[in-house]
């Protein structure tokens, strides 16, 4: 396990969204480079036509590191002559990195929208702001396949450790491809949304046409004592998806609608379940999700999963989301 090991420097250049390195090596291998704003890169080469375009984040939330090592040692080993795609990689919010926390003033990944209400002027929005800025810029000029996988790492253990979020309005075949690229992942579920939260992937999907997803690869830890064992199957398809080739097949994921959108309206909100509740935790028709002053919420289905259950997030902000398994 790698938790105790030191952290290696491609890590370290990574957490701060130092690319400089990465950036000279593949522009000594004859690729178009760019570094548009801090924590992001692109790299391509214009002159090869029908390549695919393909968006990598991680680091959305200061705490989920993860996929932060994972992607330090996916870059690391991956030889320049190997990719065969058009790569951008975003590290999300660098300030909360740098201090360990989830976010500094606001959750960033509920603010890529242009509706932002009381969080116009919080730290975050203007680096949302910048990251949509260049993310549009990088899929104008691809393409028709673009993928955006934004990676993360879940705050509570979950039935199934390793899932996913796509949005519902992809069309239909990138979707497909999609999925069956998260099967190959070692992803088990896949929550399919039928409206966005503000979150990169959504905003990636709508405003610029790409097969985005949100990747929750198990849970957060500090930087450095990630066990990326946990990920090997996720690592196995990344690795074959920027070389251009088919990955090694995998289950289907089980497809899951989304049942009810708990939107936390007032500070008496309160959930009817424990705080550790884990994700994708059953609970019978009738089962008090959570109260809100004289809302109360409640399974309405014969059975819901719950999915993402927190108490703490803003007024105005999602606090749960129930599913059904998906006809």
């Amino acid at each position: 396990m790698n938790g105790a090991a030191p952290l290696s420097e491609a890590v370290r250049a990574l957490a701060a969204g130092d690319f400089s390195a990465l950036a000279a090596r593949y522009r000594q291998a004859g690729f178009t480079v760019a570094l548009p704003a801090p924590g992001m890169l692109q790299i391509g080469r214009p002159a090869a036509r029908g390549r695919a375009a393909v968006l990598l984040s991680a680091g959305v939330h200061g705490d989920e590191t993860g996929p932060i090592e994972l992607l330090a040692q996916i870059l690391e080993a991956l030889a320049p002559s190997a990719l065969a795609v058009d790569l951008m990689l975003v590290i999300g919010n660098l300030e909360a990195i740098a201090v360990g926390k989830r976010f500094i003033e606001a959750d960033l990944n509920r603010l890529f929208r242009a509706e932002r209400g009381d969080l116009a002027q919080v730290f975050e929005t203007a680096r949302a702001d910048l990251i949509m800025t260049h993310s549009r810029a990088f899929f104008a000029a691809a393409g028709s396949r673009r993928w955006h996988l934004d990676l993360h790492t879940a705050i509570r253990p979950s039935y199934f450790p390793l899932f996913a979020i796509v949005p519902e309005l992809l069309a239909a075949g990138p979707k497909e491809a999609l999925i069956a690229w998260l099967g190959r992942a070692g992803i088990g579920a896949v929550i399919i949304n039928p409206s966005s939260a503000g979150t990169f992937s959504y905003y990636t999907a709508e405003q610029c046409a790409s097969a985005g997803a949100t990747l929750e690869l198990g849970r957060v830890g500090l930087l450095g004592h990630n066990d990326l064992r946990q990920f090997d199957a996720a690592r196995l398809a990344l690795e074959a998806l920027l070389q251009g080739r088919a990955s090694k097949p995998g289950p289907l994921p089980q497809l899951f609608s989304v049942a009810q959108q708990i939107v936390k309206r007032s500070a008496a909100f309160a959930l009817g379940v424990e705080r550790a509740t884990q994700n994708f935790t059953t609970l019978p028709k009738g089962t008090v999700i959570a109260t809100d002053g004289d809302l109360v919420h409640t399974v309405q289905a014969a059975q819901e999963l719950l999915v993402f259950p927190n108490p703490d997030v803003r007024i105005g902000q999602r606090a749960a989301l129930t599913v059904v398994p998906r006809a």
